[in-house]
């Protein structure tokens, strides 16, 4: 048996932030990354300095905006470039892989939902259709029976135990009920949220806004998660969340998640 470890984190642009992510990879040492938010394209994207690392890539890119990538250090076969169900929708916000490993193979996605703020405008009814297709995906996903991990950053709080001050965010796309009822929907359907299974306190926060001293003052909300297919939660070891990532130079507003899985070599 062997333990991997699979992490999530929303980079906020990756030419931006690549010595933080370099340094962060060399030290962590994740087998597999899901990355959010790397806003370039595919050719672009650094990929020398991380290939480099041993890692293997798969890249949904975007100028300027959005982008979504996998690293692995195993091979990623059978991938999946946009979420199924709106051939209409061009944003860079989801790509999955089969990643190949000993006996016990892996389907990984990294996953970028939409904020959906302001609630006024169509940005949140698209927001809540697209949680109703990844819902239907991962409903078809779990009909295969694998090993899988729905990593990424969801922008939603899913209670008032991942929001530094309920009150505030009460209207805010990531904190309304529309949403909440959107990843429960998905949640329900038999996945497990790596970190609440092991760690049941609050004020455990994934980003905290540039503005207002947020980060200082540990007003964060926590909006990244890895989900798991009930074959994959029950090889669950360990999970956490990175925070000390935010308080570098040059950081991210969000900080990475993990977890460990025992697996079949």
């Amino acid at each position: 048996m062997s333990t991997i470890r699979i992490a999530s984190f929303n980079v906020n642009s990756i030419k931006a932030r690549l010595p933080r992510v370099l340094e962060w990879l060399r030290a962590t040492k994740p087998d597999i990354a899901l990355f959010q938010e790397i806003k370039c394209t595919e050719d672009t994207f650094p990929k020398l300095e991380i290939e480099d690392l041993g890692y293997n890539l798969a890249i949904s890119g975007q100028k300027t905006y959005n982008g979504v990538a996998i690293l692995s250090k195993f091979p990623l076969e059978d991938v999946t470039t946009a979420l199924p169900g709106d051939d209409a929708d061009d944003h860079a916000r989801y790509i999955e892989a089969f990643v190949s490993m000993g006996k016990t193979p892996l389907r990984v996605a990294s996953i970028y939902l939409p904020n959906g703020n302001p609630v006024e405008s169509e940005k949140f009814p698209y927001k809540l259709a697209w949680m109703k297709r990844l819902r239907a995906h991962a409903k078809e996903l779990l009909k295969l029976e694998e090993v899988m991990v729905l990593g990424g950053d969801y922008n939603v709080a899913p209670t008032n135990d991942d929001v530094y001050d309920p009150e505030i965010w009460a209207n805010d796309a990531l904190c309304r009920k529309e949403s909440r009822a959107g990843y429960r929907a998905i949640v329900n359907l038999g996945l497990t949220d790596a970190y609440r299974a092991l760690h049941s306190h609050g004020h455990a926060y994934t980003f905290w806004d540039y503005q207002a001293g947020a980060w200082q003052k540990d007003n964060g909300l926590r909006i990244d998660h890895l989900l798991l297919s009930p074959q994959a939660a029950d090889r669950l070891e360990k999970s956490g969340i990175d925070k000390s990532e935010r308080g570098k130079e040059k950081a991210s507003d969000h900080v990475p998640v993990w977890c460990e899985l025992t697996m079949k070599k």
